[in-house]
């Protein structure tokens, strides 16, 4: 495998939006090994940004008169997609305030083109398409961080039950840190301008067999409780409802089970099987890998 400063192409400093979430603190563990790679570590709230080498920055999507100091001086940007209705308008005012000779790697989410032309996951891409800066464009299956996170399924896991809405379908489960890997050569490497690159783990899996692979890790049963789309959103509102019901539609639909080889290509080492995450994180996946 390459090293980071092997395949960088004059990129300095990287600004990673929202670098304490799943894909951004793995992302800033990887560009921090290149001495040459200065990481800003974006946060609406930078005291709480403790990454070695990752210099905290503020930066909040609610703060518009902060982006411009956020972004000065930048030669990429990892931009990860707020959930949240006016996030198309938002990306594009944020690019406008982004130096032009920077590179944007945007995190969307796989098969964004299910919403059609005018669909929340299409524009926003669209905003960074549209931005006049070289990007590349990540769209991920579901992460596997979803069972070590207790604000998803860990705790359930823990009990005994995977709730889930999948209408049998599979999806083919990624690790977050081969999201960040994809992204580190996209941010450091400008043959990635213009890509779109659809991410998943190497096997697509139902959820029964899920299930099973949890209870194989965890060394206790494990039982899906396969639920209406309505159950799984049951306690949201707003937005947030509208986006998450939208998510288990396009699972039952299928949108999450086709199997990428892109994470291989990009990085040249495949994905992260299920069984090697969950071995990993050890029982009961205590540990949010």
């Amino acid at each position: 495998m390459k090293s980071p400063s092997s395949v960088r192409a004059g990129t300095s400093r990287v600004l990673i939006t929202g670098v304490r979430g799943k894909t951004g603190s793995p992302l800033a563990r990887l560009l921090v090994k290149d001495e040459d790679v200065d990481v800003l570590g974006g946060s609406s709230n930078p005291a709480s940004v403790d990454l070695d080498g990752v210099r905290p920055t503020a930066f909040s999507w609610d703060v518009p008169s902060g982006w411009k100091a956020a972004t000065d001086g930048v030669d990429a940007v990892y931009l990860v997609r707020p959930d949240r209705a006016d996030a198309p308008d938002l990306i594009g005012a944020l690019l406008d305030e982004t130096p032009a000779q920077a590179r944007i790697v945007l995190l969307s989410e796989q098969d964004a083109d299910y919403m059609g032309a005018d669909g929340w996951a299409p524009r926003a891409e669209r905003a960074v398409r549209d931005s006049g800066h070289a990007w590349t464009i990540l769209r991920p299956s579901w992460f596997m961080q979803v069972f070590t996170d207790p604000r998803f399924y860990r705790d359930q896991i823990a009990d005994g039950k995977l709730p889930f809405s999948s209408g049998g379908a599979s999806l083919a489960w990624i690790d977050a840190r081969d999201i960040a890997a994809v992204a580190e050569r996209a941010l450091l490497d400008e043959k990635h301008a213009g890509q779109v690159y659809e991410l998943t783990g190497p096997e697509s899996l139902t959820l029964p067999r899920t299930a099973e692979l949890l209870a194989a890790a965890a060394g206790r049963p494990v039982a899906l409780h396969e639920m209406t789309v309505d159950e799984a959103v049951d306690g949201t509102t707003g937005f947030e409802r509208e986006l998450f019901a939208l998510t288990f539609e396009r699972v039952r639909a299928g949108s999450f089970a086709e199997v990428t080889e892109a994470v291989e290509r990009v990085t040249g080492r495949p994905a992260r099987t299920l069984p090697a995450f969950l071995a990993e994180a050890g029982p009961p996946f205590g540990r949010a890998t």
